[in-house]
């Protein structure tokens, strides 16, 4: 059986789950209160530190889904995201609308990647 390593863990989640080659974060959000392009570029850079930590980098995202509180934030979330994101190097992704855990966070990343 492959080692399942558990970083960042407390009794309701780990930030950072690695299986063999395959890294799982838990949702990354930006700074509660600020833009939508702020908050997707915060939770952005929390992804490449915790990817880091974890032994990976954004070159190696396998899938990424990303919640935003509204809809009408896609475009500019897209703004970011296509900035961030190296050409050729984009992941499976899925975006959709939900209700987040404070009315002041406006996106949440959820991502899988793989060892780099």
């Amino acid at each position: 059986m492959t080692a399942i390593v558990r970083k960042h863990t407390n009794q309701r989640m780990s930030k950072i789950v690695v299986h063999g080659d395959t890294i799982y974060l838990c949702g990354q959000v930006g700074e509660r209160g600020t833009s939508i392009e702020e908050q997707t570029a915060e939770a952005l850079r929390r992804v490449e530190a915790l990817l880091s930590e974890a032994g990976s980098n954004k070159r190696c995202l396998l899938q990424t889904t990303v919640w935003l509180s509204d809809m009408k934030y896609f475009s500019a979330m897209n703004g970011v995201w296509d900035a961030w994101v190296e050409e050729g190097y984009a992941p499976a992704r899925a975006c959709g609308e939900a209700k987040l855990a404070s009315s002041e966070l406006l996106v949440e990343l959820l991502v899988i990647a793989a060892k780099a």
